[in-house]
């Protein structure tokens, strides 16, 4: 027996955030389907997942044979979030195998056979080119990734523009995403320096009134619910930026989580890029440290991006309820309650005395 209703189709199910809004969506519709790599054995309450390799025409093709089979024709949204990143920063074929051309496989599976209300394209803020402090851009600000990342999502708009016939789209262009355990690379390390007391830490090679825009996870899972609900009066192609206005700068974040993690004041000096460069290039090459900062990245440090959303507020009623400045305290907390949990929850390698702390912390209470 078929599920009643029409079916909210998320790929990229089994992740952070595909994972949440599946939860979140359920709370209202029946027919809620994960596709990703693999099925999970427990996907949220009432939800399914489907096993789907979105590089291969024969996966995707069975996939949505079994979604037709066992859940119907009717798509009431389709939450595209599937695609492939890395921070190494090059051109890299997955990109085009998994971002454009598993997007385009999907995207003609679904009109060959379904009836799609909606299809929204997880994107990226960066695909715009980098703006100025005072500057809060909008969905119109010109086009201009200024890297491999950035660059495959333009990409993949242009084609979801050309290939969709009937079907309406929505580029949703994303912030950096966090949430009150941190769960975002870029601000996970610059946590890791500041709390080891890395000489790193007062080191930068941009100018340090610069920052970028970010979002909480609670914030995006809201704006896609809020996409799938307005579905029938949006735009057949629809365009919003979501995150928040505000984008602290690399100074003020730096102050305020040392002072949050150790009660002090902060300065950091400026080191010029070609500099920072050979610094970076001499940990990975020759020291063998493997640092998150990538020469690439360097030459990123003075890109600046403050987002005008009045647009998602108009279409979606959405706005941001979060902010990373009353967030910061959360991260923190979360830090100091469990400095090895953080580390291993964030991706990061803990210091050997860390782990010894949580040693002796763990033997003290078994006396």
């Amino acid at each position: 027996m078929k599920p009643e209703g029409d079916i909210i189709l998320i790929t990229g199910s089994n992740g952070r955030i595909g994972t949440a809004v599946m939860r979140e969506l359920r709370k209202t519709y029946t027919n809620v389907v994960g596709f990703d790599t693999k099925a999970e054995e427990n996907p949220p309450e009432g939800c399914t997942r489907i096993p789907v390799e979105i590089t291969s025409d024969r996966s995707v093709a069975e996939g949505l044979r079994v979604l037709l089979a066992h859940h119907g024709s009717r798509v009431a949204s389709v939450i595209h979030l599937a695609a492939f990143y890395s921070f190494d920063g090059k051109p890299d074929p997955r990109y085009d195998s998994v971002t454009v051309n598993g997007t385009k496989r999907l995207l003609a599976g679904l009109k060959a056979a379904f009836d799609v209300q909606q299809f929204v394209f997880s994107s990226t803020m960066l695909v715009h080119k980098p703006g100025e402090p005072g500057i809060f851009f909008n969905e119109d600000w010109p086009i201009g990734p200024t890297w491999a990342y950035p660059e495959s999502k333009v990409r993949t708009e242009a084609m979801i523009r050309e290939e969709r016939g009937d079907v309406p789209t929505v580029m949703l262009r994303f912030a950096g995403v966090y949430d009150d355990g941190c769960h975002s690379p870029p601000l996970s390390h610059q946590i890791q320096r500041i709390y080891e007391r890395q000489l790193e830490s007062h080191l930068y090679a941009g100018s340090t009134s610069h920052g970028t825009s970010y979002v909480h996870m609670e914030d995006v899972v809201n704006a896609l619910v809020r996409t799938v609900e307005r579905r029938a009066s949006l735009p057949p192609e629809t365009v919003l930026l979501i995150g928040e206005p505000e984008a602290l700068s690399y100074d003020e974040l730096q102050h305020s989580f040392m002072r949050q993690i150790h009660n002090e004041s902060y300065e950091s000096f400026n080191v010029p890029g070609p500099i920072a460069k050979i610094g970076a290039w001499v940990e990975d090459k020759v020291l063998g440290t493997k640092p998150f900062i990538k020469p690439w990245m360097i030459d990123r440090a003075n890109d600046h991006y403050a987002l005008d959303v009045s647009r998602a507020k108009e279409l979606l009623g959405w706005e941001p309820q979060h902010t990373l400045r009353k967030t910061i305290p959360l991260m923190v907390a979360a830090l100091k309650d469990d400095d090895v949990g953080f580390y291993r929850e964030n991706g990061l390698e803990p210091a050997e005395w860390m782990l010894e702390n949580a040693k002796a912390k763990a033997e003290e209470k078994t006396r």
